[in-house]
């Protein structure tokens, strides 16, 4: 079966033109291992057919890839850390705090983490909108938020000046686009091609004047 998953992977970052060593790839596959095992206990995502979760899960997270900007790089409402993990996989010289407020995930954060030898990787339990840093980050993913408002009112106080919020979405949220703030710049919305899914991926970015 790893080797299937190895073959779907390798041909899905090709597709994604993101160069890939092989410890990356698999370190990739054991993360996927180590979420499977957990999965069965403590129900940390839905999917749990392994081809789905190379499509879903790790192609999903690393097609954003290119259009993040930023050394210091915040993933709010991680979750299982999507797509925090794999990108900080992907990116070992860029840093990466996940957050969120769901203890057995946090859990299953630190031991992953762990597990793989990421030390570019810190996991924080906390709410965002109560959390507080001495360092603002350059950028602040999601893949969770219902709501662009709420992410940003939410996260404003940790982005620094000029940094941005990269929101992962399916179809194109027009209507919450024009409920944004007006001093919110939209800076672009990318359509992701994700290989082996079929549901429409979209990225927005906006920027923190």
């Amino acid at each position: 079966m790893r080797s299937k998953l190895k073959k779907l992977l390798e041909t899905g970052t090709m597709e994604l033109c993101l160069p890939t060593t092989n410890q990356q790839i698999n370190l990739f596959l054991d993360y996927l291992e180590i979420l499977k095992k957990w999965n069965e206990a403590y129900n940390l995502t839905a999917i749990r057919n392994p081809e789905d979760m190379v499509a879903m899960h790790l192609l999903d997270s690393l097609s954003i890839a290119p259009f993040i900007k930023g050394k210091n790089i915040l993933d709010v409402g991680t979750g299982a850390g999507l797509p925090g993990i794999p990108l900080a996989i992907l990116y070992p010289e860029r840093r990466f705090t996940l957050l969120d407020s769901n203890g057995k995930k946090i859990r299953f954060l630190f031991q992953a983490k762990n597990q793989l030898g990421l030390e570019n990787v810190n996991e924080i339990q906390g709410r965002a909108e109560k959390h507080q840093t001495e360092a603002r980050f350059n950028a602040i993913t999601s893949r969770a938020f219902s709501d662009l408002s709420d992410m940003i009112e939410k996260t404003k106080h940790l982005l620094e000046k000029g940094g941005r919020f990269y929101a992962m979405k399916g179809q194109l949220p027009d209507q919450e686009l024009s409920m944004l703030p007006k001093h919110y710049k939209v800076v672009a919305s990318h359509r992701l091609v994700v290989p082996g899914v079929n549901n429409k991926r979209h990225l927005v970015e906006i920027e923190l004047p």
